[in-house]
């Protein structure tokens, strides 16, 4: 009998592709849907980092790059992260990866034994229980809903951590709810990490430079946190690069060199001329990420002022990255006639099905009371969407 392997059954497949998926299928067939159900910039790529990739295929860079990245790259962002975040790292403390993806998928199989816990708190990005299922460990999840704007509390870590814990993965600004841990709520964060040994944070800050309150902080800048922490980041989200995958990991050399020597084996170095883009991005005019941050943050008060006008949905104003991540559960039980929405991905595959706009339900994400919006798109695309949205809403009774 024909049989996928044990560790592959155990994973889910990625709800938002799932869904973006569905909805280019539905594009295909002639529907107009919109699709907010994805996690990407519109913009393109900005021209100066286009031509610095342009060149570096002139100028031959197409031979197999060295496993960590090429070492300008990793010096560009070890001045990234001095001249930004304040936190001093050398070339031997950073990794570069295809994409921040497998940075972070990296960093959970080169610490993560079998049996051992990774705290996940939930709203959380599809991909980390799966993640960590995939390293043979165990996700444990820590509740952070609507009411306390999806972060958890010092407290609420303390209550999950155990003996077997190994790691707490922390994303912020977060995927899929926006919100931004403040330098006091990371501190208290830290506080509880510090106080018990071999546990690691790996902090996800892939939406470090699309912040609507300011500066990011970092949980690494805490004393005796830096050598504790697993930053992970990449140039896909601030410079519109999803798809040249250029990710990087900065961390304590030991685990540097874990996941290089497991990156040897399965992928080796990066794309060579993605790399050569990605140090443009990190080492010249920094203008084209400030515009495409006031950019989001004009779409962030757009879509929160229309989907505030909606009956029904309770929403909060999220200080960072591009997701909306409204409460729809006043919706549950209710009908059209023909179909009754029992939970969000009932609600998601209405919203596609009847009203042509593709979201994401919050099931995926852990928060069965919520959904997600991406307003990575036109201000028409928000406007057009969340008005088939009231309008299909309103059908159920």
């Amino acid at each position: 009998m024909a049989e996928l392997s044990n560790r592959l059954n155990r994973l889910a497949p990625s709800a938002t592709l799932a869904m973006s998926q569905k909805s280019s299928e539905m594009k295909a067939q002639g529907v107009d849907v919109i699709n907010l159900s994805v996690g990407e910039p519109d913009f393109n790529t900005p021209d100066h980092i286009k031509e610095a990739a342009k060149k570096a295929i002139d100028e031959n860079f197409s031979r197999y790059s060295p496993v960590p990245g090429y070492m300008d790259l990793r010096k560009a962002i070890v001045a990234k992260l001095k001249n930004e975040n304040n936190l001093e790292y050398t070339t031997n403390e950073v990794l570069v990866s295809n994409g921040a993806k497998q940075s972070v998928c990296n960093t959970v199989m080169a610490l993560v034994n079998d049996g051992e816990e990774v705290i996940i708190p939930a709203p959380y990005w599809v991909s980390y229980p799966q993640m960590v299922k995939l390293a043979g460990g165990t996700p444990v999840i820590v509740n952070a809903g609507f009411e306390q704007d999806f972060k958890i509390t010092p407290e609420q870590l303390e209550a999950a951590i155990t003996p077997k814990t190994r790691m707490l993965i922390l994303c912020s600004p977060s995927n899929p709810t926006g919100s931004v841990y403040s330098k006091e709520e990371l501190a208290g964060l830290a506080e509880v990490i510090k106080r018990h040994e071999g546990m690691y944070v790996l902090a996800d800050e892939i939406y470090e430079h699309i912040n609507y309150i300011g500066r990011h902080e970092s949980i690494a800048q805490f004393p005796g946190m830096k050598e504790r922490s697993i930053i992970v980041n990449g140039v896909s989200k601030a410079y519109a690069m999803t798809g040249w995958r250029i990710g990087f990991i900065a961390a304590p050399e030991w685990i540097v060199k874990g996941c290089n020597k497991l990156q040897g084996q399965y992928t080796s170095g990066p794309c060579s001329v993605s790399q050569k883009a990605a140090e443009a991005a990190y080492t010249m005019s920094q203008d084209c990420v400030e515009t495409m941050r006031q950019a989001f943050e004009r779409r962030r008060d757009l879509i929160v002022e229309l989907a505030k006008q909606i009956p029904g949905l309770e929403v909060n104003k999220p200080e960072g990255a591009f997701y909306l991540f409204p409460k729809c559960s006043s919706f549950y039980g209710k009908t059209d006639g023909t179909r009754t929405i029992n939970n969000s991905t009932d609600l998601a595959m209405y919203l596609l099905e009847e009203g042509h706009v593709a979201t994401v339900g919050g099931d995926a994400f852990g928060d069965p009371e919520c959904f997600r919006m991406s307003y990575a798109t036109s201000d028409d695309n928000i406007r057009e969407a969340m008005r088939r949205i009231k309008e299909t809403l309103a059908k159920l009774q």
